[in-house]
């Protein structure tokens, strides 16, 4: 079979969850009849591992400030002018590489419609590409999604220029179609792939025996990339604090996003507390692993993993500025999946309350989680085939 290339593109303007994803993606569709490139705006993506056949192109990084304002991460240029460079470098990367498959996470138009003049030149080529879009399985609520997605023209550039839109979810938890009032003719398009896994961890990795200490019980508290998670931190810490004697452990990761000053400041406090810190971790699924229970604010990518490890989770899912994981978290909690609490009841007392509880008695929980069926790289794997087929 002669070799597929495969061009991924993730556009992270905020936190670890698009790179992460991608991937996750990248290193289950890998093969030695593939060839997989990422283009992503991702400042640590130098950090993961690329496997052989995967390789990565930069893109300037741009900082989201709210859902319409970015700004470039590092370098002091005009944010118009970043974003002329990171089209400029999409474009000509997808003319040379002449992928068969091109990858879109997320982002239907890119950020700020940067990949448009790709999508157009790829339908237009003469080198046959099928182009997928990879959609978490909630984007936000139903109103505002659907009108963003008419004023950006969302569902002509679906209409028009994706061959398949996979929805990393299950419809009978979340349906997007209904949701967002997608025509039939895009509907047709799409495929549920059910929750992407997360690499499950081997005998070499990670003992409970590693982290220190000696209590029976395991608490993680992750906030995936960190840069609003402070809050989740600041209230776990403050419910430690009142009450210092636990009957569990605790590990903190706050990712690599957190603003320096509150990341030092969960560091020394979690420190005088005999806690063990990290601010960024490499393999977080051996952590995940370890725990009994996960608190987290329930990113998509934060989910797959703590489904995929089949572990009790308290979510306190943000609200701004977008919905996305209050509405995963309530639909989740609806099929004992997890609990959470709202962000509003964000409190060290709800805490309290909370974790020592699930802690003694989920045993609901264990039960759904540890029948939930993880199929996304099953139907990727198959859609793979399929798209290969056609292209050839």
């Amino acid at each position: 079979m002669s070799s597929i290339n495969i061009l991924m593109y993730s556009h992270d303007t905020y936190g670890l969850g698009h790179i992460r994803r991608t991937m996750a993606i990248a290193s289950q569709l890998k093969s030695p009849c593939t060839n997989i490139l990422i283009l992503s705006g991702s400042p640590i993506v130098g950090r993961f591992d690329f496997p052989e056949r995967i390789d990565f192109v930069r893109i300037p990084g741009m900082i989201k400030k709210d859902n319409e304002v970015y700004l470039p991460h590092t370098i002091r240029i005009d944010p118009d002018q970043a974003m002329s460079i990171r089209q400029a470098i999409i474009t000509a990367t997808a003319k040379t590489f002449q992928p068969d498959l091109f990858i879109v996470d997320k982002a239907p138009l890119g950020l700020k419609r940067e990949i448009m003049p790709t999508l157009k030149m790829l339908k237009r080529s003469k080198h046959p590409c099928r182009t997928i879009l990879g959609l978490r399985d909630i984007m936000d609520d139903a109103d505002s999604t659907i009108s963003e997605w008419r004023t950006k023209q969302v569902y002509e550039v679906l209409d028009q220029y994706y061959s398949e839109i996979w929805v990393y979810g299950l419809r009978e938890l979340y349906d997007p179609i209904a949701e967002y009032q997608i025509p039939e003719r895009i509907s047709e398009k799409m495929i549920f792939t059910g929750y992407i896994p997360r690499l499950a961890p081997n005998g070499k990795d990670l003992r409970r025996g590693e982290l220190g200490g000696c209590a029976q019980k395991l608490v993680l508290v992750t906030t995936g990339g960190g840069g609003d998670g402070y809050p989740l931190m600041d209230a776990y810490l403050r419910m430690l604090e009142a009450s210092p004697v636990q009957d569990f452990q605790t590990v903190m990761v706050t990712g690599p996003f957190m603003p320096k000053a509150q990341r030092k400041d969960v560091a020394r406090r979690a420190k005088r507390l005999g806690i063990k810190f990290y601010h960024f971790y490499r393999r977080m699924e051996q952590l995940i692993a370890a725990a009994d229970l996960v608190v987290s604010m329930g990113g998509y990518n934060t989910i797959c993993e703590i489904l995929t490890h089949k572990k009790v989770s308290l979510i306190v899912p943000r609200e701004t500025p977008r919905l996305e994981q209050r509405i995963r978290a309530e639909v989740l909690k609806f099929h004992n999946l997890i609990d959470f609490i709202p962000w509003s009841e964000l409190r060290p007392e709800r805490l309290q309350e909370r974790i020592p509880h699930m802690l003694a008695d989920s045993a609901h929980i264990r039960s759904a989680v540890g029948a939930f069926r993880m199929s996304g790289f099953e139907t990727m794997r198959e859609r793979l085939t399929v798209c290969s087929t056609e292209t050839s």
